[in-house]
């Protein structure tokens, strides 16, 4: 039977990448899918993983409507096998309840990647939809590390470094950014909590408060 399936983590995990591969292996067998995401890393009509790897793929606005534009495709003539929708926190819940309908009505599985919560450890509107409505929802099994060395659980904001709790939900960075620019870190629930960064950390460990007196 066909499924909807939310595949979720932290930033980090490997979902972009495993979204990429269940496009390989489908591909490779003859299958055809359709691939949409919204706000990727690399811009737009992309989905990418941070190992390198790279697609074409649909771009979403708040307007697209899944089923439409799925059923448009089959009566043009196309085939559709399958449907992936990566960065799927950011589609709206009305957007969710399309893919379920494409599941149930038009019987194609589909797979969506995103994550959970925001900077703010609050559920996108997105993800929830996902969760209330999925047939499965399977958490990446691809840990990603907090910079103590514990499981990362949690997406942090930061602005040079330094994490930020207040602003838009929606604001596209990357991990690893440097200066003033906005950027992400994954983090343990416990330096979530404290706002420790990795950056921080390494500052109070450089502190002449810490450092051992003769």
């Amino acid at each position: 039977m066909p499924e909807l399936v939310f595949f979720s983590g932290t930033m980090d995990c490997g979902k972009s990448t495993l979204a990429l591969q269940i496009q390989h292996n489908r591909s490779a067998r003859g299958l055809q899918g359709m691939i949409y995401t919204r706000d990727d890393r690399e811009g737009e009509g992309k989905l990418s993983s941070r190992l390198g790897l790279a697609t074409e793929a649909i771009e979403v606005a708040d307007d697209l409507d899944f089923y439409t534009h799925v059923v448009q495709a089959l009566t043009a003539g196309g085939r559709v096998d399958y449907v992936i929708a990566d960065e799927a926190q950011f589609l709206t819940p009305p957007q969710v309840d399309q893919l379920a309908r494409v599941v149930d009505d038009l019987e194609v599985d589909v797979f969506a990647f995103g994550i959970t919560t925001d900077f703010r450890s609050k559920l996108f509107p997105g993800s929830q939809r996902l969760v209330e409505l999925a047939d499965r929802v399977e958490v990446l099994q691809v840990e990603a590390l907090c910079w103590c060395g514990a499981r990362a659980t949690h997406n942090a904001r930061t602005v040079g470094g330094q994490m930020v709790v207040e602003g838009a939900q929606v604001v596209v960075g990357d991990v690893n950014r440097l200066g003033n620019e906005v950027g992400y870190e994954v983090l343990c629930r416990r330096h979530h909590r404290r706002r420790m960064t990795a950056a921080r950390a390494r500052a109070a460990a450089l502190s002449p408060d810490v450092l051992p007196v003769d």
